[in-house]
């Protein structure tokens, strides 16, 4: 875990982002650009964004780079730039995980991380990360801090890849002791706007689940994540942080609030379901998310509030119903009519007895 240095850096003056066609990456360029105390915002991908997102980056500059390649080092010195936010990795949201991805994930990082140690001008890296770097599994406790170690760390996809990345990031450092690092662990994110593999799983009309098991979820706002990574941006202290919502909510009250039905299968049985009944691009699982919804996964954000100085707007709970009323298709059974089912239900069951 980075060190706490607990005092807030410098307000930023050049940033530049990764993952600009991203909706964290693009719309922290938006919010940066709008912030006339920031001289200049670079957004940086090796795709172009919407042209609605570009419209809304405003005067930011985008440029079209390969963050693998040396020309983001260049880039870096051209500009003079103090803060570099890497939100490339926010990929992982929708993108499966392949062999090509974890190569831009990891040789982007330490082109990445390799470009700030070079420059004299950088002095703030902030990393977006995610909490599967924790894995998930039947030995968990029942909260996850920052200081807590994966009791089954990911051995691929993209837990594995950020574990590495933020790797590098701990490694700058301590290479550069006047770089502040911080590195933002979020939790799932859920919301009316981005798109999220978890988003697609609750949207089918059928959701699969692992039978025999009731896997505790935590879910973060679009809003909140997006705000929580402009608060780092701009004023929080270098460490390493979990941006989770209050609240916690199992697998089967989400599926029955979002009006779906769900179907307790064999593990084995999931993905192949799941692929059936949704987007199979987006709602392709792997097997860290497998273990996800197998076992689930709480974060503890108490350094998220006293040290980070973030509060966020939305609950779980509340996140959940924004998405549903604003996010996700129409329901295929609606909570009154899961109310009325299991009331028959014990109704049935009283009489039996």
């Amino acid at each position: 875990m980075v060190q706490d240095t607990g005092s807030g850096p410098t307000p930023p003056r050049v940033v530049l982002v990764t993952g600009a066609s991203t909706f964290l990456g693009g719309y922290l360029v938006a919010r940066l650009a709008a912030n006339p105390d920031i001289e200049k915002v670079l957004a940086v991908d090796s795709r172009v964004p919407s042209k609605a997102l570009l419209r809304r980056m405003g005067r930011a500059e985008f440029l079209r780079l390969d963050i693998r390649r040396p020309t983001i080092a260049k880039t870096i010195a051209a500009h003079n730039v103090d803060t570099v936010v890497h939100a490339a990795t926010s990929v992982m949201d929708l993108s499966p995980h392949s062999a090509a991805i974890k190569e831009f994930n990891v040789v982007g990082a330490m082109q990445v991380c390799a470009a700030c140690q070079r420059s004299p001008s950088v002095k703030r890296l902030v990393l977006r990360s995610t909490a599967m770097v924790y894995g998930a599994s039947g030995k968990d406790p029942a909260f996850f801090s920052e200081g807590d170690h994966a009791v089954r760390e990911p051995s691929n996809g993209y837990g594995r890849d950020l574990l590495d990345i933020e790797g590098y990031a701990r490694g700058l450092a301590r290479r550069r002791p006047d770089i502040d690092v911080t590195i933002a662990r979020y939790q799932a994110i859920l919301g009316p706007r981005i798109q999220t593999r978890m988003g697609a799983y609750l949207s089918a009309p059928i959701v699969p689940s692992v039978i025999g098991y009731q896997p505790r979820l935590q879910f973060l706002h679009e809003e909140d994540a997006l705000g929580a990574l402009e608060h780092i941006t701009l004023s929080a202290p270098s460490g390493t942080f979990n941006i989770a919502a209050d609240g916690v909510i199992t697998l089967t009250q989400a599926i029955r609030r979002a009006g779906r039905i769900e179907l307790p299968v064999p593990s084995g049985l999931v993905t192949p379901i799941t692929g059936v009944f949704a987007d199979v691009r987006s709602a392709r699982l792997r097997s860290s998310q497998m273990d996800y919804l197998t076992y689930g996964r709480v974060l503890d954000n108490t350094r998220m509030r006293t040290r980070l100085g973030f509060e966020p707007r939305f609950t779980t709970s509340e996140t959940l119903e924004d998405f549903i009323e604003r996010g996700a298709s129409d329901m295929v059974v609606s909570p009154n009519r899961w109310r009325e089912l299991e009331q028959r239900i014990v109704s049935t069951a009283h009489q039996l007895l």
